[in-house]
């Protein structure tokens, strides 16, 4: 018998994304590197010109238009990790994912909102002084996910 709280998954989404074309990337580079399901807050986009693989068609895609509502439907047993530049976040090169998780970002122009940033279970940055594109941020997110680290 399977242990469901010892299987791994992962989705990813964005906060208020600025822009579809931004979506659009970051859904393909999700589908690319093993997301379990895409998500937005506040904003919806039906089809994304970057999204040539139609990843928005091919893994569970949902929408919320509060974080409220995000949060009260976070996967059981799934932790919450937010990707923002904060004195709280710890660095990207050195945190152990969770197993199961959502990654959170925020939109380029605002970052992650002050109450994801308190309910984040976990805050993650990179070594960068200055921000980067969103979808440039979480395709790393994912790319550090599959390396072999231990997970917690």
């Amino acid at each position: 018998m399977n242990d469901n709280l010892q299987n791994e998954f992962f989705g990813i989404g964005i906060q208020n994304g600025k822009t579809p074309e931004n979506l659009g990337v970051l859904w393909r580079s999700a589908q690319n590197l093993g997301a379990s399901f895409i998500f937005t807050i506040g904003n919806r986009y039906a089809k994304q010109a970057c999204d040539t693989h139609n990843a928005v068609k091919s893994m569970p895609y949902f929408h919320y238009k509060t974080f409220d509502d995000f949060f009260e439907n976070l996967p059981k047993g799934a932790r919450l990790v937010g990707v923002e530049l904060s004195d709280k976040a710890v660095a990207l090169e050195t945190f152990n994912h969770p197993r199961r998780c959502v990654y959170l970002l925020g939109a380029e122009d605002h970052g992650l909102s002050n109450q994801a940033i308190d309910k984040s279970h976990f805050l993650v940055k990179f070594q960068s002084q200055l921000s980067l594109n969103v979808s440039v941020a979480g395709s790393i997110v994912m790319y550090d996910r599959g390396i072999d680290k231990p997970r917690v």
